[in-house]
């Protein structure tokens, strides 16, 4: 048999990102203690398992290697990455399989003897600790044992050692790493190898080292799981992705996707579930791409693309015949599709892109030909499912978009949006109903703030969704002589006899998301934003009566009805809840957990309570807020502070995580506070409409008394450490208070506008948002906002250190506005970093990118308002 210490073999580097390795391979003596190094005191080990070496392992193999001792340590390993052990229970995530786990402690010198279940052959074990750090900590790890072992840490491997020794004390024993401990908990797992041919006793031992003695008392060990939410956990756990109900509410189709750790390749596979109890019935995972599935409205047929050579092939099968097949192939630009009702037939979108001319000259046809897609087109087609003949249904200038299909099959509303720089907001949507018979086409209505359009279950009316504007303004609710919100979405009810308009949500202040107008019961559901949450209504169009349907989730992203059921399913989170699934029984107004992306990632999981706080503003009207408190929250100690908000046309939704994670920030000890200023939707329309040519005015001011009665109220809180964070809109209004207070230690501002003419007519879409936040106000005739409102020109007034971030790529928010400012502020000689993310545009999506960006906002935090610079300057070293 070969012995273990025949080969010293390297394993994978655990890349960065989760934690900057250093590996550093010490001749010391044997676990040489300091006076600042925490011996580990208890273990949590599993059961000690007997491991043979395979047939032929004496033989070398084609690449010249024997399979020794080295190679039985480090195969497998890839079964721990996602272990976090506790005492008494199993490391399987299936029921009663698994090693199961005990607690045990150590002998006098700190050492961990195990006792082999036989002398006659190599047996495996594993061990596990946690650590646990209130601030970023730089320590060293030291393991030591005469027997081989591996380290890993939070699931990835370290590397270890894969030699034997003879003698007890060999320097040769000892494995030094240096570790990056940022705030949280973290799992040190070790697999023990016992060498049968080697006659010392197995033990471990172990301890940590801080670099800074000064930080001892800030790191404990323990074999308690219990843990703070990361940046880790909240980006590695699954994702819901998309799902579709069938028509009968029976089942639902799931798509969901992980990140595969530590890099960012991600998995993606499909669950179809049982509606009604949520019994996993299929799986599809590994080489299927089961993309834009769909149910059909009947039976148990369904459709779903998939990549072909140059485009994309689109499936049709029967989930109760088993049947699959092959409908379209390859169409280049295919980008969705649609049922008929009777399941017959469908539409599909296909865009035709535009080929540039490659002489490298452009003559823009408008604003939007700067968007490098706006020149493609997207049209419709049909296809016959019992003869597979197809139809082209539009052609022309524009794109056409299908916006509904008649519940009798024999018609189509679908829309064709055309640029009108004569009015806001500089383009105007026309639809048309086409009758798929004899191709005849009526002419609707033209509006420019529409946004969706569906049937009345008996065909004859339409149910549309716009800004208040919509037809002539029948929707207005606010004071005379004032502009509406237009992002403030109202309903009404069109008649295609008529045309006559009903404006049905005019005195409902909450803005509707989406709309759907059931065929099962001819009631009306909306998903809508109410201040900071998302909730279901119903309406009853004859009794002009609205009722909420209570939905246990604070925040519900998607909602969608069956077509012949009284049955829903909705997707969202609460604050302290991550994403689920629900089934929605529209008659009982009861839901169902049908899926937890949460699973084990966060059952160890602590949270801070998060608790409702309001105040008034000098106009005497109640604004909106909330408070995120530690896990550890202790009313006798004083507390950072970060202050979050947007400011902008929506309000801070109480979702979980979210590129802003209130919940990570307060386990990392601060409290959070987030508030809900003059000018969101889901308060009202006269509430909304207080954002419009107001640019902060209003907004900057709520935020600084919102703050003070804040402080004066919660006196656990240290008003020398507040920071203040916000991002787009919210960057716009970091940068505008840094000139209008002092009182902030320290500010954040992500794809900030600095300069709002250059925003107005550089941005994609500054002009266009402006048309309603800016409404019949422009550079030349209100220099009251294009220049007093914007930060830069002020830019002399800010003292407070300031953080800028933005994407290299941001087509929204151009990266210049973040740029202008450190100018200005570099050129004046205070405190700015700006930190660009590349490939990056308005949101940082890329998921290692976004872990990075995301740890620079916690670690500039600590820096101002706890006084730890070492994460920041780890991050980002002087020059």
């Amino acid at each position: 048999m070969p012995a273990l210490n025949q080969r010293f073999c390297t394993g994978p580097a655990l890349t960065a990102f989760t934690v900057t390795i250093v590996f550093i391979l010490s001749l010391l003596p044997v676990f040489a203690q300091t006076d600042h190094t925490i011996a580990v005191r208890e273990w949590l080990i599993s059961e000690v398992t007997a491991i043979h070496y395979p047939l032929f392992s004496d033989q070398k193999d084609i690449k010249g290697n024997l399979f020794d001792g080295s190679a039985l340590l480090k195969w497998p390993y890839d079964e721990v990455l996602d272990w976090w052990p506790q005492a008494g229970q199993s490391s399987s995530k299936t029921p009663g399989s698994g090693l199961t786990w005990k607690k045990v402690t150590v002998d006098d010198e700190n050492k961990l003897f195990i006792r082999p279940i036989t002398g006659d052959q190599p047996e495996v074990v594993y061990l596990a600790v946690y650590v646990k750090n209130d601030r970023w900590i730089k320590t060293k790890l030291q393991v030591s044992s005469p027997h081989p072992f591996q380290i890993f840490f939070n699931g990835q491997l370290l590397e270890g050692k894969v030699t034997s020794a003879a003698e007890e004390d060999s320097p040769g024993n000892r494995v030094e790493k240096q570790l990056k401990l940022e705030t949280g908990k973290h799992l040190i797992l070790l697999k023990a190898l016992k060498d049968n041919q080697l006659s010392q006793d197995w033990f471990v031992q172990a301890g940590f080292t801080p670099v800074d003695s000064t930080q001892v008392g800030a790191l404990r060990i323990t074999t308690d799981p219990s843990a703070i939410k990361t940046v880790e956990t909240l980006l590695n756990s699954p994702a819901i992705r998309q799902f579709d109900l069938s028509g009968d509410g029976q089942m639902v189709a799931i798509q969901l996707s992980q990140i595969i750790a530590p890099g960012d390749k991600s998995e993606s596979w499909m669950e179809i579930r049982n509606l009604r109890n949520g019994q996993l019935l299929q799986e599809f995972r590994g080489s299927v791409s089961a993309g834009q599935f769909k149910w059909a409205p009947q039976g148990r047929q369904y459709a779903f693309t998939s990549p072909g050579n140059e485009g994309s092939n689109l499936y049709i099968g029967d989930l109760k015949g088993g049947t699959q097949e092959l409908l379209l192939r390859d169409v280049k630009g295919f980008s969705g599709y649609q049922w008929a009702p009777d399941n017959s037939w469908l539409i599909y979108a296909v865009q035709d892109e535009y080929k540039e001319d490659p002489g490298g000259l452009k003559k823009l046809e408008g604003m939007e030909d700067r968007q490098p897609w706006w020149r493609n087109r997207s049209y419709l087609y049909q296809i016959d499912l019992k003869t597979r003949s197809k139809k082209r249904l539009t052609a022309g200038l524009y794109s056409t978009s299908l916006q509904a299909i008649r519940p009798d099959g024999a018609a189509i509303i679908f829309s064709i949006t055309r640029p009108d720089y004569s009015k806001r907001p500089y383009s105007r949507t026309t639809y048309y109903q086409l009758h798929l018979k004899d191709f005849s086409r009526d002419s609707l209505f033209t509006e420019s703030f529409s946004r969706s359009v569906e049937y009345a279950p008996d065909g004859k009316k339409l149910l549309v969704s716009g800004g208040p504007s919509l037809f002539g303004g029948i929707g207005l609710n606010v004071p005379e002589n004032t502009i509406p919100n237009d992002y403030d979405i109202q309903a009404y009810i069109y008649d295609l006899a008529d045309g006559k308009v009903e404006a049905i949500s005019k005195d409902f202040d909450p803005s509707i998301n989406q709309a759907f107008w059931s065929r099962n019961d001819e009631m009306i559901y909306f998903l809508v934003t109410e201040k900071s949450l998302k909730n279901v209504y119903r309406y009853n169009p004859a009794k002009r009566r609205f009722k909420h349907i209570k939905v246990d989730l604070e925040v519900i992203d998607q909602l969608q009805m069956a077509e012949a059921a009284p049955w829903a399913a909705v997707r969202g989170t609460s604050a302290s809840i991550p994403e689920q699934l629900l089934a929605l029984d529209l008659k009982k107004e009861a839901t169902r957990l049908i899926r937890s992306t949460a699973g084990t990632y966060y059952d160890p999981v602590r949270f801070g309570e998060v608790k409702r706080w309001t105040f008034r503003n000098q106009q005497g009207t109640e604004i909106e807020g909330r408070v995120y408190y530690p896990p550890d929250f202790d009313p006798q100690k004083q507390y950072p502070c970060i202050v979050y908000y947007y400011g902008g046309t929506s309000p801070v939704e109480r979702n979980f995580g979210g590129r802003y994670p209130k919940n990570i920030w307060a386990a990392n000890g601060y409290i959070v506070y987030v508030l809900q200023p003059s000018g969101a939707v889901g308060f009202g329309q006269a509430f909304s409409a207080l954002h419009v040519n107001n640019w902060g005015k209003t907004v900057a001011d709520e935020i600084i008394d919102g703050v003070k009665q804040f402080l004066s109220a919660h006196p656990f809180v240290d008003p020398k450490r507040v920071g203040s964070i916000g991002a787009s809109y919210g960057g716009f209004m970091t940068m505008l208070l840094q000139t209008r207070t002092d009182m902030f230690a320290c500010a954040v501002s992500h794809a900030g506008i600095s300069d709002l003419s250059s925003y107005w007519g550089e941005g994609f879409w500054g002009y266009l948002y402006s048309a309603v936040a800016t409404a019949n106000s422009f550079p030349w005739n209100r220099k009251d906002i294009y220049i007093d409102q914007s930060p830069l020109y002020d830019a002399d007034k800010i003292t407070t250190p300031l953080l800028l971030l933005h994407g290299k790529e941001d087509t929204n928010v151009p990266p210049g506005e973040s740029i202008q400012l450190f100018t200005a502020l570099k050129l004046l000689g205070r405190e700015v970093e700006y930190i660009e993310i590349a490939g990056q545009n308005h949101h940082i999506m890329e998921h290692n990118k976004r872990k990075q960006w995301t740890k620079t906002i916690m670690a500039w935090f600590d820096r101002y308002l706890k006084g730890q610079g070492e994460w920041w300057d780890d991050m980002y070293p002087s020059r």
